[in-house]
């Protein structure tokens, strides 16, 4: 058996799966997307590309797999988007004062210097997690490990961001 590096395996097939990828997606953008995410799952699996009997039907499978969980963020942003747009209160106004921008700003920069400063796992997980809608068991499922393990690190890494954000406030703007 002949080793097979994932950049060629890719290369070979990329044809055929742009056309199952753009039957399923109608967005030209999300088709390109979407191939970076099969040729990233390549990559990632290509300790076992040479284990793989039948590699196309493997890449079908990567394929079909990719699209749908590109459905499923996309879908759960538009959910998001409609949400807030059908709920006058859930929109951002803009603040009443100079003062109120200005402390809704250096709050907003404290969250960035904070998730900055954590463990790249917990902010990784904080990001995927309320940024991304994820749950539980699709962070369980990414990451490799237990729900369980998912719970810990979230209430772990919750707890250092607030940690770093009472440490920033007390040390008062515009340090970090």
């Amino acid at each position: 058996m002949t080793t097979a590096s994932p950049q060629a395996v890719y290369l070979e097939h990329e044809s055929w799966l742009r056309t199952v990828v753009r039957s399923r997606l109608h967005e030209p953008d999300a088709v390109e997307d979407v191939m970076q995410n099969i040729a990233l799952a390549i990559v990632k699996h290509s300790e076992i590309l040479n284990k793989v009997n039948r590699i196309p039907a493997w890449l079908y499978q990567i394929a079909v797999r990719q699209v749908l969980m590109y459905r499923r963020s996309s879908g759960r942003r538009r959910k998001m988007y409609d949400r807030v747009a059908a709920d006058p209160a859930a929109r951002i106004e803009p603040p009443a004062s100079p003062l109120d921008g200005l402390l809704a700003s250096e709050t907003q920069e404290n969250i960035q210097k904070a998730l900055g400063k954590l463990p790249e796992i917990e902010r990784q997980i904080l990001m995927l997690k309320y940024a991304e809608g994820w749950s539980y068991k699709e962070l369980a499922s990414h990451l490799g490990v237990q729900e369980d393990t998912i719970e810990y690190r979230l209430l772990r890494a919750r707890k250092n961001l607030r940690r770093l954000l009472v440490r920033f406030d007390d040390e008062g703007p515009g340090t970090c």
